[in-house]
């Protein structure tokens, strides 16, 4: 995972009203319908799961950030019950084409009460070689498309996190 070029950091929290010890993370997210994250956020497209190459899980999830379709490659990188981290080596359609963009999307939560938690999406993009070399082929200064971009998806992140917490309640209380 490459650490230069960051794209954006963004990080929000919400409240889970269920205890700690109901909550679990991967399982929520490796089976997420799609009509439950259709209903996290109105970029959100769909969502689906498979295997890697290297026999870890994927959550493969579509959305429309800032109007540019993404299809994100999410593969399971911590696993716990409570912390789940998933990198993506996503694809991002922009009108001048498919460029590739990494996204690290991080969950956790953690207890604040008896039968309270505080859920924390946290994610974090860079930008690859190839989404630079097509900003410099196109006179676009990295630091203007990170401008355009960060607002766009500090909003998504913003908006998704209650209504993730809210899903991963009803999960976790099934």
């Amino acid at each position: 995972m490459k650490t230069e070029n960051q794209i954006v950091e963004s990080s929000f929290s919400a409240l889970i009203n269920a205890p700690i010890e109901k909550i679990n993370l991967p399982d929520w997210a490796f089976n997420l319908s799609e009509a439950e994250y259709q209903g996290c956020s109105p970029a959100h497209v769909a969502v689906g799961k498979t295997i890697g190459p290297d026999g870890k899980r994927m959550s493969i999830n579509v959305e429309v950030i800032g109007g540019n379709p993404m299809v994100q490659h999410y593969t399971e990188t911590v696993s716990e019950p409570h912390h789940l981290v998933l990198i993506s080596l996503s694809d991002v359609f922009t009108p001048t084409g498919r460029v590739s963009i990494y996204v690290t999307w991080e969950l956790s939560v953690r207890p604040i009460s008896e039968n309270q938690c505080e859920f924390t999406n946290r994610v974090v993009t860079h930008a690859t070689d190839e989404l630079l070399a097509g900003l410099q082929k196109q006179g676009i200064p990295f630091e203007l498309f990170k401008a355009m971009r960060q607002p766009l998806s500090i909003d998504h992140n913003k908006t998704e996190t209650p209504f993730f917490a809210a899903s991963i309640e009803r999960y976790a209380l099934r």
